[in-house]
C-alpha cells in the first residue's frame, strides 16, 4: 500500500514521520522501517516516528531507529514531532506529547526554533572510557583534543558494543570545547553510524561539561555537524527543568509502498 510520509530534519539529524492517529491499524514491520530508512533504498533517514493517539497529551511518540527496531528517546526527533504536530494542526506552539520515557513539553518560539523540555538528569558515572549519564538515552561522552581529525565511525563503534555496556550498548559522543561553544560528534547506536547531530547526545555533553566545571553558564551552545543546539537547564544537586532548543525544519512529503 501507498503511505503518506513527511521528512523532517533537527540540525541534520533527520527522520521520516508518519501521522497514524487517524488511522492506527497502519503497522510497519522492522523490515518495512529499515528499508524505509535506508539511504539508497528508501526515503533516506536517521530514524523514523510514528504520532499515534494520546489518552493523556496531545499525541504520543513513537521513535525507531533506522534499523528498524524501537529505540529510546531522540531528542531532535522529538523537537520534530513538535514541529511536525503544529504543522499538522494536532497541536498549538505550546504542547505536551507522549514518549517512551514519559511526558514532554514542547514550545515553538517566536524565532521558530523548536524547544523540548528533557527528563531531569540526576547520576553522573565514571567509566574507564569517559563519563556516562542518560538522557532519555545511555551516553558515554568523551573530550577529545583532535575532534576534526577523530575516525568517530571506527573508534565510536569499538565503543558502542564494548562489553562494559552489555547488553544495550551505548551512544558515544566526542567533543571539543572551542571558543565556549562545545563542538561534538556522536555515533548513535541504532543507526550505527555518525549522525549530523543528536539531540539527547548533545544534552548529556553540555551536563557533564557543566559538572566538570568546564562552563559556570547554565545555557550552553552545542556546534553539531549539522547545525548548532542550545540546552538550558537549572543546577539543584541534579538538572532540571532541562530544554534542548534548535532548529526543526520540514524538507519534503511524499509517498511511500510498503509491501
Amino acid at each position: 500500500m501507498l503511505q503518506k510520509f513527511h521528512k523532517y530534519h533537527g540540525a541534520g539529524n533527520d527522520f521520516v514521520l508518519i501521522d497514524i492517529t487517524e488511522n492506527n491499524a497502519i503497522k510497519l514491520t522492522q523490515k518495512d522501517i529499515a528499508t524505509i530508512c535506508h539511504r539508497r533504498f528508501g526515503v533516506g533517514a536517521d530514524g523514523l516516528i510514528t504520532l499515534e493517539p494520546s489518552d493523556n497529551s496531545d499525541f504520543k511518540m513513537t521513535y525507531y531507529n533506522s534499523d528498524g527496531l524501537e529505540g529510546t528517546m531522540c531528542g531532535n526527533g522529538g523537537r520534530c514531532a513538535v514541529q511536525f504536530a503544529y504543522d499538522r494542526g494536532m497541536a498549538g506552539k505550546k504542547t505536551t506529547f507522549d514518549a517512551v520515557d514519559g511526558l514532554h513539553k514542547g514550545l515553538i518560539t517566536d524565532d521558530e526554533e523548536v524547544n523540548l523540555m528533557m527528563q531531569n538528569i540526576g547520576e553522573i558515572k565514571n567509566t574507564p572510557f569517559g563519563m556516562f549519564t542518560d538522557t532519555g538515552s545511555p551516553h558515554l561522552v568523551i573530550e577529545t583534543e583532535n575532534l576534526q581529525k577523530l575516525d568517530v565511525k571506527t573508534e565510536g563503534e569499538k565503543l558502542r558494543h564494548d562489553s562494559y555496556f552489555y547488553p544495550d550498548g551505548v551512544n558515544v559522543n566526542y567533543y571539543q570545547i572551542i571558543d565556549n561553544v562545545i563542538h561534538i560528534r556522536t555515533f548513535e547506536r541504532g543507526v550505527e553510524a555518525e549522525t549530523w547531530a543528536c539531540g539527547t547526545g548533545s544534552v548529556a555533553t553540555a551536563v557533564i561539561a557543566h559538572h566538570k566545571r568546564q562552563f559556570d553558564s547554565n545555557s550552553i551552545k552545542v556546534q553539531a555537524l549539522g547545525g548548532q543546539l542550545t540546552i538550558s537547564f537549572e543546577f539543584n544537586g541534579r538538572y532540571e527543568n532541562l530544554w534542548l532548543k534548535g532548529p526543526a525544519q520540514k524538507v519534503f512529503e511524499g509517498y511511500d509502498f510498503i509491501k
